[in-house]
């Protein structure tokens, strides 16, 4: 007895086929030519964004900078700052924690719940497997499902490392968030989504970055740019290095230097908002469900005085 398969109904085919178009591609495999040239490309693109002359000479002021920072013990809490005062106290090249901004968004009031009822459809990609390990490898391992697949995933427990959405476009959500206007230019917001024990490690951006802790708890260290020479840092790409070092379960022993590295605990609740300059090495673990969103500045650091071209 033979079965004939049926072929599924154009509108059955529909949520699926829309997922694969929405999502990023996956790694493509480049010859070493290849890989080179597109590196230098991207370089070349990321500093004419951000209006400086060259990624290299930028990380390498950034950290020159730092040097003359002040050690602090505790990040700063501020009440809500408009942009001028923001710049202001950005230019200082210290993180700091703003309020009374991300608790009056629309997404604020979205719950758990409601993220399931209203975006389950939403197309997604989770980090999976060991993904703080592999965080910073090409070929970190990565699951395409809908946003509901996500979440009973989570629910389902059987994880010692639960999946993780990290770093997603969700454009569905953006009209529920009202940036303030920090930076003369801002790249797309990025989501995270993820029960406690989400984490991503140690690592530093070369770009300015606010971070809005919607609802859920997270911890996160933080040090400052120069202290990258006790960090064993590598490179991921010109502006994104990354960190075998965890402040959460130092080994002294394979990274001895990192004794020498200054770190600073902070925990964002419901509706902090968080400054972190570039260049600052940072490491954001769950304690509760938590809904996270940020956006990077594509301009100079203000720290390297950045602010004055705002209006530009």
């Amino acid at each position: 007895m033979s079965i004939k398969s049926k072929a599924p109904a154009p509108d059955q085919e529909a949520p699926q086929a829309r997922m694969t178009q929405r999502l990023p591609p996956r790694l493509q495999v480049l010859s070493p030519e290849e890989a080179a040239a597109k590196k230098q490309a991207r370089e070349q693109r990321d500093a004419q964004v951000r209006g400086v002359a060259s990624i290299h000479e930028m990380r390498d002021a950034i950290r020159q900078a730092a040097r003359s920072l002040p050690e602090i013990s505790e990040v700063p809490r501020m009440g809500r700052l408009d942009a001028a005062a923001f710049q202001a106290l950005a230019a200082k090249g210290l993180p700091f924690l703003i309020t009374g901004v991300v608790n009056r968004w629309p997404l604020s009031a979205l719950t758990p719940h409601a993220l399931r009822e209203r975006y389950s459809h939403l197309p997604v990609r989770a980090r999976v497997g060991d993904y703080v390990n592999t965080a910073f490898a090409p070929d970190r391992a990565m699951q395409d499902m809908s946003m509901l697949e996500y979440l009973e995933l989570v629910s389902a427990g059987t994880h010692d490392l639960p999946p993780y959405l990290g770093n997603l476009e969700l454009r569905e959500l953006n009209s529920l968030c009202h940036w303030p206007a920090y930076f003369r230019k801002m790249g797309p917001p990025r989501f995270w989504v993820g029960p406690a024990g989400t984490v991503t490690p140690l690592h530093c951006d070369y770009d300015d970055n606010i971070f809005a802790q919607v609802w859920g708890t997270k911890r996160i260290f933080l040090a400052p740019p120069h202290h990258d020479e006790y960090l064993y840092p590598s490179e991921a790409n010109a502006i994104l290095f990354g960190s075998p070092f965890d402040p959460e379960a130092p080994d002294y022993e394979e990274f001895p230097l990192a004794r020498k590295a200054s770190m600073i605990e902070c925990i964002v609740n419901p509706g902090d908002m968080l400054y972190v300059p570039a260049g600052w090495y940072h490491q954001v673990r769950a304690l509760t469900f938590s809904l996270s969103a940020n956006r990077w500045a594509r301009a100079v650091p203000l720290a390297l005085n950045g602010g004055a071209s705002r209006q530009s």
